[in-house]
């Protein structure tokens, strides 16, 4: 299971919420928002998250490093993760670096009142140091996202639209050509927040469809920290997981 909502553009939402009242130097309506300092500042981000996920042969445990900075006129976003991947089935028990990602995301539109529109591309290497710890292809993976408040600062929602497609890599592996609709929607109650999220997948190399869905528990702890953790559970024609469990946190600059 991918994480698909833009954690900056969440952590960014939330912010100017939380924190507009506070600050007589930002103008939320204003058109250029991209000038402002405060949207410069929350779109550093680090991501640091651990995943267990089940399944019926086994387990997979992921520790990522995801780290997002702005580039260009702070609009376009330069997102990289680093994940630590340990198999651990019947036949193969082997822990090393998985596929490593690199993305770029651009935000052509954000305001308070009407919400925002982000765009991201990635593409996902082979460099997995053993098969057993990737997919065993090169993958490019573009995504549209749409997010706004459903109640003034309080009630947020993400929806997306991805597609994941191989273009290279080893020919003794599956092709991968996966497209997901994913909703996420997040209730913020002071610090804390409350989430649920259901990703609908659809595989076009075996015909099926890889769903899943979580609800998530969140608190901000310092000004530019956050903690999180949510469980999830897979459903659909071939699945790719049972259940897992994921813990993380946000540290903003």
């Amino acid at each position: 299971m991918k994480k698909s909502p833009l954690f900056f553009f969440i952590c960014f939402l939330i912010t100017l919420s939380a924190e507009a009242q506070d600050s007589s130097d930002i103008d939320i309506n204003s058109s250029n928002l991209y000038s402002e300092a405060r949207y410069h500042y929350y779109l550093k981000t680090i991501l640091l998250f651990n995943e267990y996920l089940d399944t019926d042969n086994g387990s997979f445990n992921t520790t990522e490093l995801r780290f997002l900075h702005p580039i260009g006129n702070k609009a376009w976003n330069l997102r990289v993760d680093l994940p630590l991947v340990s198999s651990n089935t019947s036949s193969n028990n082997k822990t090393g670096i998985g596929d490593i990602g690199v993305g770029v995301s651009y935000i052509p539109y954000l305001e308070q009142k009407n919400g925002g529109i982000a765009f991201r591309a990635r593409v996902l290497s082979n460099s997995a140091a053993d098969p057993a710890l990737g997919s065993g292809k090169w993958i490019f993976a573009p995504a549209v996202f749409f997010g706004k408040y459903l109640i003034p600062n309080r009630l947020l929602w993400i929806t997306s639209l991805e597609n994941q497609s191989s273009f290279a890599g080893s020919s003794n592996r599956n092709d991968i050509n996966t497209t997901a609709f994913e909703n996420y929607f997040m209730y913020i109650i002071g610090k804390n927040w409350i989430a649920a999220d259901a990703a609908f997948r659809y595989n076009a190399i075996n015909k099926g469809f890889p769903n899943n869905a979580f609800v998530e528990f969140g608190r901000k702890i310092t000004k530019n920290d956050m903690a999180y953790i949510h469980p999830s559970v897979a459903f659909g024609g071939h699945k790719t997981y049972n259940f897992g469990i994921e813990v993380g946190m946000l540290i903003l600059f």
